[in-house]
């Protein structure tokens, strides 16, 4: 899927390390701030550059927002179609999406935590924007694994392929909050016990159980 660029052609041809000092700047004050009360002053000082510099890669502050977003789909999505390709069975390639899930929710806390007021943001126009971007990326190769699996054999034949995508991105979605996000771990140890979220292989092995139950006959 090729996903919209927010950002000027210029952006583009500014040397990599300045590039990750902006997106690592602004990725930190949007995920801690919010959108609302991110300030380009702070992200250009973070970033060390000039506010103008800023505005000769961005329109504005909402595409900036969007371009940080985009470029933490862009890598999920290589890392998901990699595993779509592949002929392992379905639990198999859900297995390395929740272990892959929680290495990157640990190492990019920010990022994930960016996610998440993404999703709670009180904005229609971004809420439209997202989902169209990262959902419908997420719900495409979901749901084309499922139906592969189907024609493998892996997957019983009568669920709603596309419902199911649903179901296992929210687990999925739920788990990435869980590792990053204050609210979401607490929920997690208040059902499953203080010491969850340390315990790694128990929870891939209890969401495969549960997963497989649903996915195989």
């Amino acid at each position: 899927m090729d996903l919209q660029k927010h950002h000027k052609a210029t952006f583009d041809n500014i040397a990599p390390e300045k590039r990750e000092r902006i997106i690592s700047a602004a990725t930190a004050e949007f995920a801690l701030k919010g959108f609302e009360n991110a300030n380009i002053n702070n992200i250009a000082k973070k970033a060390d550059v000039s506010v103008g510099s800023l505005y000769k890669y961005f329109e504005n502050k909402q595409d900036m927002f969007l371009t940080i977003i985009h470029y933490s789909i862009a890598t999920m999505e290589d890392m998901l179609n990699e595993l779509l390709e592949s002929d392992e069975d379905i639990l198999l390639k859900v297995e390395h999406i929740i272990r892959t899930i929680q290495q990157y929710s640990k190492e990019n806390v920010l990022i994930v935590k960016l996610y998440n007021v993404m999703t709670s943001e009180n904005n229609p126009r971004f809420a439209s924007q997202f989902a169209f971007e990262m959902e419908s990326m997420t719900a495409r190769i979901y749901r084309t694994a499922i139906e592969r699996g189907k024609k493998a054999g892996d997957v019983r034949e009568d669920i709603d392929s596309a419902f199911a995508a649903y179901l296992l991105d929210n687990i999925f979605m739920n788990l990435q909050f869980s590792y990053a996000c204050d609210y979401y771990r607490e929920r997690l140890k208040i059902y499953t016990g203080n010491d969850t979220p340390e315990k790694d292989d128990f929870v891939v092995e209890q969401c495969l159980k549960f997963i497989k139950s649903a996915l195989k006959k």
